[in-house]
């Protein structure tokens, strides 16, 4: 085993301004935990990107390895439920954040924090569906608690030809949902379409200030967004529906009136991957393995090497990413 590794470092300056490096450690300068892990195959996804350009404080200790999610080989535990060769996933848990992150050749985390990779996928495709397919699994799971079948109507999906979007596209139209795709990339019609998506709006039509009640247009929706967006999705949703809260792209405001909660008994759901439990992030990669079409899955995604995730961090906040980005190690 070599006795170092390439990784991607974030330091701040004295001006508290940060500089990102890559560079060689060792595992000496991990952080502490009780498995380390190999990592095979990440992702970049847009909290990666906000991390790296700094753009928001993702980052809240120095120095971080950034990246937020992994799957890989587990090459020594101290945790019972875990062994050499055991082959695990990671989403969330402040990895990237507050402990050393994905974009390396090795990664030492708590063990509570993993979940088995399932059998039926490869690394590459664990990552393909990532911190983002995931989440998207999850705001799917929260619909149908609240009772958002196919037969209550069309659902819609905020920032649809990013991470989280398009994954929720592919998942809601095959368990039957007609889904409205929402988009500032008029161009990616064709490949929302591809994934599932029965219509495309432009994002325009929902990311202006709007009226505190609309014309009901759907029964419930999936948004990565935020701010003017979520209030103008809530507020023609239509009544006793539910809206899948899990992203802030637009902002964190949300610039909304009781009118949808008190006037058509509309429900917020609020969806966070990262402090998930275990039993849910079980439950959702189990569905993740079934529910999603993984010939779709490899249409959203683009693999590139572990030199590409700074130039990819960059174009994710610029809104110039589509799908998933898997970093292969």
């Amino acid at each position: 085993m070599s006795d170092t590794f390439k990784a991607i470092l974030i330091t701040r300056n004295e001006d508290k301004s940060q500089s990102v490096a890559e560079v060689d450690m060792t595992e000496a300068e991990l952080m502490e935990g009780n498995v380390t892990v190999r990592v095979e195959a990440t992702t970049v996804n847009y909290k990666d990107g906000l991390a790296i350009t700094g753009k928001s404080p993702v980052v809240r200790r120095f120095p971080m390895i950034p990246g937020i999610d992994f799957a890989g080989t587990v090459l020594s535990s101290s945790h019972p439920d875990w062994h050499p060769g055991d082959r695990v996933v990671l989403d969330g848990w402040g990895v990237g954040e507050t402990h050393m992150g994905a974009y390396a050749g090795r990664a030492r985390v708590n063990g509570d924090w993993l979940v088995p990779l399932p059998r039926e996928l490869t690394p590459v495709q664990a990552m393909a569906v990532g911190t983002a397919g995931y989440t998207a699994m999850l705001c799917v799971m929260a619909l149908e608690r609240h009772g958002i079948s196919p037969e209550r109507g069309p659902v819609v999906v905020t920032g649809a030809a990013g991470g989280v979007g398009s994954v929720a596209v592919s998942l809601l139209s095959k368990l039957g949902y007609h889904v409205i795709a929402s988009t500032g990339r008029p161009a990616e019609a064709g490949y929302l379409k591809e994934l599932g998506a029965a219509e495309i709006i432009d994002r325009a039509e929902l990311s202006a200030p709007g009226r505190p009640l609309g014309k009901e247009r759907w029964a419930g929706g999936v948004d990565a967004v935020g701010s003017h967006t979520l209030a103008n999705v809530l507020a023609q949703t239509s009544y006793g529906g539910a809206v899948a809260c899990c992203g802030l792209a637009q902002g964190m405001d949300l610039p909304a009136s009781v009118a949808p909660f008190i006037l058509r008994g509309v429900s917020l759901l609020g969806v966070d991957s990262v402090m998930a439990p275990k039993p849910l992030r079980l439950e959702a990669w189990k569905r993740i393995v079934h529910d999603l079409d993984h010939a779709k899955l490899s249409t959203l995604t683009t693999v590139i090497p572990f030199s590409g995730v700074l130039p990819a961090a960059r174009d994710i906040v610029e809104g110039r990413v589509r799908g998933r980005i898997v970093v292969e190690m």
